[in-house]
C-alpha cells in the first residue's frame, strides 16, 4: 500500500518497523519463518497481476500460472527469510547496532542482490515508494538504494524508541527527523542544467487489447491505427511508439515502415518505434530481438538486454521447451541485446533507451544515462490488464527521472503514457485504454548527478561495512559475559 497507485508512503517505514519488532527475541528459525511470511504477503499482494499476464493473456493453464506465480513469490520471500535468520543468528540481540546499523544495512544489501540474482527482480524495493515524498531528493545522490536505506533507518528508529534506553531514544529521534529535513533542503539543488531548446514530442498510444493484438485477423487494423495516429502527429520533431507496437516482425512490414519514414521525413519528424525484428542466426533458426528503431537522418537500433523470464525467454532445458510447444503453452525466446548500448541520437536529443521493465535495472543504465540528455522507456503494460502493475511501473520510471535529473519519455501501448520531468513530476499523461496522441515537450539536460557518476558502489561498500561492524558487535556481546564469568 506504500507504492502506487495507493501512495501511503509512511507504510514503507512502519511495515519494516513492525517486522523488526516481531524479530526481537526470536530464534533464527522462527525469525526466518517470520521474514518469509512477510515476503509472501508483500509479493503476493504486490505482484498478483502476474496471474493476469500468464493465464489471462498468456493462455497458460491455471495450474501453471499459479505455480509460476507461487514460485516467484516464494523466491522473493526467501530474501526476507535470509534477513530474519541473519538478524537472529549474527546481529546484536538489541540496541543501536542492531536496529540502526545492522538491520538497515543488511536489508539494503539484500535488495541489491534481489535486483540482479537469478536475472533480478527489483520490483517493490522500498525506495520506489517515495517518489512524492521529500526523501526522493536523496535519489540523485545515492539512487533508490539510498532512499531505501533512509526508510529502514526510520524503521529501526521506531523500534529503538520502543525498546531502547534514554540515550538510544534521543539518537533514534534524531535519525527519524533529520533525514526529512535534509531531503527538504536537497529539493532546491539542481544537479543538471538545460542544454538547448525544448523538443516537442508526440507519443502514439495505440491502445490495442493484448488478447486481440496478435490475432492475424486484426493485423491490418492495428497497423492502420498506428499509421493514422502517426500521420496525425507529423510535424512534431519526435514521434514515439510503445514496445512491440506493430503486430508483426519489422522484416515483414518493410514497405509500411518505409512509407511512414518517408512521410515523417517530409514533415521534419523523426520516428522512435518499438518493433520486433529478426536477424540471421548461426543455425537454421533466426534470432529474434525486442527492439527500438530510431529513424532520423539514419537508422539505428536499440535491442532489449534484460529479457522477461518465462515471457521472452524460458530458462529451462530443451526438452521442457519442446514440451511447452507440444502443449501449446506461451513460448517465445528472444535474444538479449548488448549489456551496454550508447544513447540514441535523434531529433536533437540523446536518449538513454529502455524497453519494458528494463528501467527497473538502474545500474545497467548508468553509462547510457550519463551520456544522455533525456531518457525514453517504451513498454506494453497491457499484459497486466487494469491491475496495479502499470502504476507501479510508472513509479519506477519516475524514480529513474529523479535519479538522473532528466526528462523521461514513456510510451505505453494502453497506458500509462507520460512525459515525466527531471524531479519525477508528471508533465503530461495520456488517458488509459484510449487510442491517442499525447503531446508535450522535453528539455535536454546535461550534467552528472553523484548517483550517475558513482552508481551503487559507495553505498554497497558502506552497507557491507555496517553489516560487518554489527556482526563484530554481536561477537563482543558474547565475549563480555564469558569474560565476566572468568
Amino acid at each position: 500500500m506504500a507504492f502506487a497507485p495507493f501512495g501511503y508512503w509512511p507504510l514503507a517505514i512502519l511495515s519494516p518497523a513492525i517486522l523488526f519488532f516481531l524479530w526481537q527475541g526470536q530464534a533464527p528459525r522462527a525469525a526466518a519463518l517470520t521474514g518469509f511470511l512477510f515476503g509472501v504477503g508483500t509479493f503476493g499482494a504486490g505482484t498478483y497481476w502476474l496471474y493476469i499476464s500468464i493465464h489471462g493473456f498468456g493462455q497458460a493453464p491455471v495450474w501453471l500460472a499459479l505455480s509460476l506465480m507461487a514460485a516467484l513469490v516464494a523466491i522473493m520471500a526467501c530474501y526476507g527469510a535470509v534477513l530474519g535468520y541473519v538478524a537472529a543468528r549474527w546481529l546484536p540481540a538489541r540496541g543501536v547496532w542492531r536496529w540502526l546499523v545492522g538491520l538497515p544495512a543488511a536489508w539494503m544489501l539484500l535488495e541489491w542482490v534481489r535486483g540482479w540474482f537469478l536475472s533480478g527482480f527489483g520490483w517493490l524495493s522500498l525506495g520506489y515508494s517515495q517518489t512524492d515524498a521529500w526523501l526522493a531528493a536523496y535519489a540523485p545522490i545515492g539512487g533508490m538504494p539510498l532512499v531505501s536505506w533512509i526508510l529502514l533507518l526510520g524503521a529501526g528508529a521506531l523500534v529503538t524508541l520502543w525498546f531502547g534506553s534514554s540515550r538510544e531514544r534521543a539518537l533514534a529521534l534524531a535519525v527519524l527527523v533529520l533525514p526529512w529535513l535534509g531531503g527538504y533542503s536537497l529539493k532546491s539543488i539542481e544537479w543538471t542544467k538545460p542544454q538547448g531548446d525544448a523538443v516537442a514530442v508526440a507519443i502514439v498510444q495505440g491502445a490495442v487489447s493484448q488478447d486481440q493484438k496478435w490475432l492475424v485477423a486484426n493485423r491490418d487494423t492495428t497497423l492502420a491505427r498506428y499509421r493514422d495516429l502517426t500521420l496525425q502527429a507529423l510535424g512534431t520533431p519526435l514521434i514515439v511508439w510503445p514496445e512491440a507496437a506493430a503486430p508483426d516482425l519489422a522484416n515483414n512490414i518493410v514497405p509500411y515502415l518505409q512509407d511512414l519514414a518517408a512521410a515523417a521525413q517530409g514533415r521534419d519528424s523523426a520516428l522512435l518505434m518499438g518493433l520486433i525484428r529478426a536477424e540471421p542466426g548461426p543455425g537454421a533458426e533466426p534470432l529474434y530481438y525486442n527492439s527500438i528503431l530510431a529513424y532520423d537522418d539514419d537508422v539505428r537500433w536499440y535491442d532489449k538486454h534484460h529479457l522477461v523470464p518465462f515471457g521472452e525467454f524460458f530458462p529451462v532445458p530443451k526438452f521442457v521447451r519442446r514440451w511447452l510447444r507440444l502443449m501449446n503453452l506461451p513460448y517465445s525466446d528472444f535474444t538479449s541485446g548488448a549489456a551496454v548500448q550508447p544513447p540514441l541520437s535523434i531529433a536533437g536529443l540523446r536518449l538513454s533507451a529502455s524497453i519494458c521493465y528494463e528501467d527497473a535495472y538502474p545500474a545497467s543504465q548508468l553509462s547510457s544515462a550519463r551520456e544522455s540528455t533525456a531518457l525514453v522507456n517504451v513498454t506494453n503494460d497491457a499484459w497486466f490488464g487494469r491491475s496495479t502493475a502499470r502504476h507501479q511501473h510508472l513509479q519506477i520510471s519516475r524514480m529513474r527521472a529523479i535519479e538522473s535529473q532528466r526528462y523521461v519519455i514513456r510510451a505505453a501501448n494502453d497506458g500509462i503514457s507520460a512525459i515525466i520531468g527531471p524531479r519525477g513530476e508528471m508533465l503530461a499523461q495520456a488517458p488509459d485504454f484510449t487510442p491517442v496522441v499525447l503531446r508535450g515537450e522535453v528539455v535536454p539536460h546535461v550534467g552528472v548527478p553523484p548517483y550517475l557518476r558513482f552508481g551503487n558502489l559507495p553505498w554497497l561498500c558502506f552497507a557491507a561495512l555496517c553489516s560487518f561492524m554489527a556482526v563484530i558487535m554481536r561477537r563482543r556481546e558474547r565475549e563480555l559475559p564469558a569474560a565476566a564469568s572468568v
